[in-house]
């Protein structure tokens, strides 16, 4: 019988943004980091946990310009700072991923917390602050 992985994340409704499109991709990532760390923690090949790496990666680009776009509509003040935060989130996703690539790294528990504490600190904090201003946009 197959052992269970507990999931690196769950879901906390007092995350959502209150904006419907994102709140779901939230919620998609951290499915996406949950199959991850599941590959990650029961051994599964470097295919698998390479293929879902990409999609995390591809659908974590995705997401940031869905973001980006919904700010912009609402002239967010702080975009560019919001964009660079996901410049610098992906940069790193990618120059690991180059790496695990060549063979020169394993997805570890260290990565794992990195990222889902990334993510929670992200959206707890800086997704939260431009929630009021889509809000006042209709942007719901």
């Amino acid at each position: 019988m197959a052992t269970m992985t507990a999931p690196l994340m769950t879901w906390k409704n007092d995350w959502e943004v209150g904006v419907r499109e994102i709140d779901a991709q939230h919620r998609q990532l951290v499915s996406l980091l949950n199959l991850l760390h599941a590959a990650m923690r029961e051994g599964k090949g470097r295919n698998v946990a390479g293929s879902i790496l990409d999609s995390l990666i591809y659908y974590t680009e995705a997401h940031f310009a869905a973001e980006e776009r919904l700010m912009q509509q609402c002239s967010y003040r702080d975009l560019v700072a919001h964009q660079r935060e996901h410049n610098q989130l992906t940069a790193r996703v990618l120059d690991f991923q180059r790496a695990f690539k060549s063979g020169g790294m394993v997805i570890t528990a260290d990565l794992m917390h990195f990222l889902s504490k990334w993510m929670q600190d992200h959206i707890c904090g800086s997704d939260k602050k431009y929630a009021p201003y889509l809000h006042a946009h209709g942007i719901r």
